[in-house]
C-alpha cells in the first residue's frame, strides 16, 4: 500500500500557511485556480522520531441510523494518539462484502509531513478494522488508489520514493489475495506512473479482460505530459506511457460494458474532458485515443480552498453504469467544482447516454440552493451494479462558522436526473485540526456501491488529543443506503435540467448555470463519542458472514 507524496511539489509557501487558524472562516484563503502539471505536495520533512505510543478507545461515532467506524486502529483495535491518516480509498471483495480494504496516507506523527502507505481490513463488514502498519517503513508514498477484481483479489496503486531522494514520481502496484491482510508487490520501483495517478481494471469478458489502466498528470516518471499506461499482465509490468490528449489531469478512469476506456479530468480554467480509447482492450495495438469530449461541469477545479488550504477541494470522478439495463454504458462525471463569481463549492454532475459524444448540463447535487458561503467539498460517487448512483461529499450547511462539516449522501435512480433528498450521515468535525505539518486532509473521498448500499471511506477529526489540544485526523468507514431500507423514488431537485448539449470534439459548449435548489431542513445531531466497545449499532446492512477473525502482523521490514 502506498500512500500520496509524491504529488505536488512545487508548492508556493505562502499557499501552505494560508489558514493558521482552527476557527477560520470560508474567506480567509483566496481563490486561485490549480496550475497544470503542478505537483500538489512536496517532500519536505524526514521521518518522524520514534516515540512511545499512547493510546485511547476507537472511535464510534453514532449519526442517526449511520454508524462510523475508525479504520486507522492499533492491534488491539484503539486509536493511536499523535499520528494522522487521510486520503482514504475503499475496495469491496465482489464475492464477499464483508471483505474490504481502505488505503491511506499515514502520517506516524504530526510533526512531520513524512507519509508512508498505511491500510486497513475488514471481515466483517466494517465493524471492526484491523491496520497491520505501513507498508514498508521509510518509504515515502501518497496518492492511495485501490481497487479489486472480480474473483475478490486486491490492488494497491500509489506513487512511492525511496527517502530522502524526492526527485521523482513514480509509483508501484501490490496485489493483495486475501482480503488485504497481507500485500506483494506486483511492478517493479520507478516502472509507471506519476502524480495523482488512478487506477482501473477491465472486468468485462473480452479480449482486455483483468487489463490495468493507470492515468496521472505531467509530473510523472517519463517527463510527459499527462499520461495513460497498460499493463496486461495484471500489474506486473506496465507498457510505455501513452500522452492523453489535452491532458485531463486530477480525475479517474473507468471501462464500459464493451472494453472501452474513459478517462475524465481537469485541462484547466473551466475545461473538462472526457477522452476515449476503444482499441487498450487490444493487447497486440498501442492505445490509441479516438474520442475526445469538452465536459461542462459548471465551474472550475478548485486549489487551494479556505477549506483545504494545502489540497484540493475535490478531484473529477468518471464512473460508467454497467448495469445491463436501460442505462448500461451511461458514462456519469462528478466533481465539487466552483461556481463563476463564487469563493465556495458545489457538487455537480453531468451524464453521456451517447458513449461520450454528449454530456448533459451540469446539474448541482446538493440541494441546499445556491450558498456563497457554504462548501460543499470532497464530493465523490459511485454506480451500483443495479445502476444506482450513490453520491457522498463533506457539507458545511449546517455550520455557523461556514467551515465545520458533515459527510452527506444523496442518490439517484433515474441515472443522475433526479437525486434524492440530501441527508447528514456523519457527526460535525472541524477539518483544519489534525494537520500532519502540512495543512490538508488529503485531495479525496471514496465509496464504493452494491445493490442496496454504498461502502464509504473518509477522514475526518472526532477523536480528541488532549495532549495536544486538538483533533486529529482519522479514517472511518461508514456505509450509506437509501431510506427506508428499499430504493423509493427520489424527489426531483429544482436544478436546471436543460437539454443535453453537444460537446464533441475540441469545441466548447456553452455553460448552463444550474438554478436554486430548496434548502433542506438540518435535524439535531447528537455529538461523537469515543467507545472501545467492539458492538455495533444496528444498522440495514446484511448480517456478516463467519470468516476468519483479524490478526494483526508484524510490519513488513523496508526492502533492501
Amino acid at each position: 500500500m502506498r500512500s500520496s507524496i509524491a504529488s505536488h511539489a512545487r508548492l508556493l509557501p505562502f499557499l501552505i500557511l494560508l489558514i493558521a487558524l482552527p476557527g477560520a472562516s470560508a474567506q480567509l484563503a483566496p481563490v486561485r485556480m490549480p496550475p497544470l502539471n503542478e505537483p500538489l505536495e512536496k517532500y519536505d520533512n524526514p521521518p518522524a522520531p520514534p516515540r512511545k505510543m499512547e493510546t485511547s478507545p476507537r472511535m464510534i461515532s453514532q449519526f442517526g441510523v449511520f454508524t462510523s467506524y475508525q479504520v486507522n486502529v492499533d492491534a488491539s483495535h484503539q486509536n493511536i494518539l499523535g499520528d494522522a491518516a487521510n486520503e482514504c480509498a475503499i475496495s469491496v471483495d465482489p464475492t464477499d462484502g464483508n471483505k474490504m480494504t481502505i488505503a491511506w496516507r499515514q502520517f506516524n506523527d504530526v510533526t512531520s509531513n513524512f507519509r508512508q502507505g498505511g491500510w486497513g481490513y475488514t471481515t466483517d463488514a466494517g465493524i471492526t478494522w484491523t491496520f497491520p502498519g505501513v507498508l514498508q517503513n521509510n518509504v515515502f508514498r501518497s496518492d492511495p488508489v485501490t481497487q479489486s477484481n472480480e474473483v475478490g483479489n486486491f490492488f494497491y496503486l500509489s506513487l512511492q520514493s525511496t527517502w530522502p531522494n524526492q526527485t521523482f514520481y513514480c509509483d508501484d502496484l501490490w496485489r493483495s489475495t486475501n482480503g488485504g491482510q497481507t500485500w506483494t508487490e506486483q511492478s517493479p520501483d520507478m516502472s509507471a506512473g506519476g502524480d495523482k495517478e488512478w487506477l482501473t481494471i477491465d472486468r468485462t469478458n473480452g479480449p482486455g479482460h483483468g487489463f490495468q489502466y493507470q492515468a496521472y498528470d505531467g509530473a510523472n516518471c517519463a517527463g510527459t505530459n499527462a499520461a495513460f499506461q497498460r499493463s496486461t499482465n495484471g500489474g506486473v509490468t506496465w507498457q510505455s506511457p501513452i500522452i492523453i490528449p489535452n491532458s485531463p489531469i486530477y480525475g479517474t478512469l473507468d471501462v464500459d460494458a464493451n472494453g472501452n476506456v474513459f478517462v475524465g479530468g481537469w485541462t484547466g480554467g473551466t475545461g473538462f474532458r472526457c477522452v476515449r480509447s476503444s482499441n487498450a482492450q487490444i493487447g497486440g495495438q498501442t492505445p490509441s485515443f479516438d474520442r475526445n469530449t469538452v465536459v461542462n461541469l459548471g465551474g472550475s477545479l478548485l486549489y487551494p480552498g479556505a477549506i483545504n488550504p494545502g489540497g484540493l477541494a475535490g478531484q473529477v470522478f468518471l464512473a460508467i453504469d454497467r448495469s445491463g439495463g436501460a442505462t448500461n454504458n451511461n458514462i456519469y462525471m462528478l466533481c465539487s467544482v466552483l461556481p463563476s463569481g463564487r469563493s465556495t463549492t458545489d457538487v455537480m454532475f453531468v451524464r453521456s447516454t451517447d458513449g461520450g459524444l454528449t454530456f448533459s448540463a451540469p446539474l448541482r447535487i446538493n440541494d441546499d440552493g445556491i450558498n456563497p458561503t457554504k462548501w460543499h467539498w470532497f464530493g465523490t460517487f459511485s454506480v451500483a451494479p443495479n445502476g444506482r448512483l450513490d453520491a457522498v461529499w463533506h457539507d458545511s450547511r449546517n455550520a455557523a462558522n461556514n467551515t465545520d462539516s458533515q459527510l452527506f449522501y444523496s442518490y439517484s435512480t433515474d441515472a443522475g436526473v433526479t437525486w434524492s433528498p440530501n441527508v447528514a450521515v456523519s457527526n460535525s468535525f472541524n477539518p483544519f485540526e489534525g494537520y500532519p505539518n502540512q495543512n490538508k486532509i488529503g485531495d479525496y473521498i471514496t465509496i464504493v456501491s452494491d445493490n442496496t448500499g454504498g461502502n464509504v471511506a473518509y477522514s475526518a477529526t472526532f477523536n480528541f488529543n488532549p495532549s495536544r489540544s486538538q483533533h486529529e485526523e482519522d479514517v472511518y468507514y461508514v456505509r450509506v443506503f437509501p431510506s427506508g431500507g428499499g430504493t423509493p423514488t427520489p424527489t426531483p431537485t429544482a436544478s436546471a435540467t436543460s437539454t443535453p448539449t453537444a460537446t464533441a470534439t475540441s469545441t466548447a459548449t456553452a455553460t448552463a448555470t444550474a438554478t436554486a435548489t430548496s434548502t433542506a431542513t438540518a435535524t439535531a445531531t447528537p455529538t461523537a463519542t469515543s467507545t472501545a466497545s467492539a458492538t455495533a449499532t444496528p444498522r440495514p446492512t446484511p448480517t456478516p458472514r463467519s470468516g476468519p477473525s483479524p490478526r494483526p502482523r508484524p510490519t513488513p521490514l523496508p526492502r533492501p
